[in-house]
């Protein structure tokens, strides 16, 4: 008795995963991890954070669990005078700072699938 050799069923392409991308559109780190994304084939929907600020809700929404201190930029000049290294200020806070400076706000910020890569790292970014 043959039996039929089962031929495999080709595999349907997968759409391409959708991420957030909050950014300064002049910022090198920000271009560079576009540039990232989009090699990887990423649908990305962009947001400049400069020209369309995010608002506090959005922004409590966006730091969600993670430590609002790692979403603050140490090179910006706003953290530097209010001295937020050695002392930094509240969620609430922060989080008023960031919506009035977006400068403030560490990038690029990228979200998917409701993980959270602030930053320029690959490896998370990868993970998505």
């Amino acid at each position: 008795m043959k039996t039929a050799a089962r031929k495999a069923a080709p595999r349907a392409k997968k759409p391409p995963k959708s991420v957030n991308l909050f950014e300064k559109s002049d910022c090198a780190t920000c271009r560079k991890a576009r540039r990232f994304l989009q090699k990887r084939g990423f649908r990305i929907k962009y947001r400049d954070i400069i020209k369309d600020r995010l608002t506090p809700t959005e922004l409590a929404k966006l730091i969600g669990k993670h430590d609002h201190e790692d979403f603050l930029n140490p090179r910006c000049e706003v953290f530097r005078k209010k001295k937020m290294k050695d002392n930094p200020p509240s969620r609430r806070e922060a989080i008023g700072l960031m919506a009035k400076n977006p400068e403030l706000i560490r990038r690029p910020v990228v979200v998917a699938g409701g993980r959270v890569v602030i930053g320029y790292d690959e490896n998370g970014m990868i993970r998505f």
